[in-house]
């Protein structure tokens, strides 16, 4: 019976309509990515739409942010957007989705535990992807006839020290993760409780 009851809060029609709303302004800031050529190659663009996923999921639950982050991406699949086919979203879900599900299982309010647990997203955010790049956004390019040698001569244009695949994910890959939940970071502590009041008002 409790579980039942769990399962019907989760799945109101209030908490939907919220979780759709809030995947929708994702799916949105997915298109305002910003190229940082002195740091990064073209293909590496810095985005905040995991932002709304960690702010869904410390309002109304770890399940809702994890949603979030999987349909905002399934919007850019759907409505054509993608140009990898949806691995790339699929990668995405991944490593945003680990950002987020790590934050709010730490289940701390006050401003300390929010800090100790971005960082530790931050930290499984980066190490998550790191092995999605590894392992399939990276290989999926050579199919696409992307030689992996032209994606480390890109990271070696900017940074000579990089000069294989995994120097690649290492000193490019790793630093793009940091620097982008990093900036998620920044942002979610002064909107968290706001967001938190806004959203729980509304019924």
């Amino acid at each position: 019976m409790q579980q039942t009851m769990k399962k019907t809060k989760f799945l109101s029609t209030s908490k939907l309509v919220k979780i759709s709303i809030l995947s929708a302004i994702g799916y949105i800031l997915m298109f305002i990515s910003i190229p940082l050529p002195m740091l990064f190659p073209d293909f590496l663009k810095i985005d905040i739409s995991d932002l709304t996923a960690l702010l869904g999921g410390i309002s109304l639950g770890p399940m809702a942010g994890v949603t979030i982050a999987f349909l905002k991406n399934l919007l850019q699949f759907i409505t054509g957007m993608s140009n990898t086919g949806g691995v790339g979203e699929f990668a995405n879900f991944l490593i945003g989705g680990s950002f987020v599900f790590t934050y709010i299982y730490s289940k701390k309010r006050e401003l300390s535990g929010v800090v100790i647990g971005l960082i530790s997203g931050m930290v499984i955010m980066t190490i998550v992807g790191c092995i999605s790049n590894y392992f399939i956004i990276l290989p999926f390019y050579e199919t696409i006839g992307w030689p992996i040698e032209t994606v480390v001569a890109m990271g070696a244009a900017i940074n000579p020290v990089i000069d294989s695949k995994m120097s690649f994910v290492i000193w490019m890959i790793a630093p793009f993760n940091i620097l982008k939940s990093g900036l998620i970071s920044l942002l979610t502590l002064p909107m968290y409780k706001k967001t938190e009041k806004v959203l729980n008002r509304v019924k």
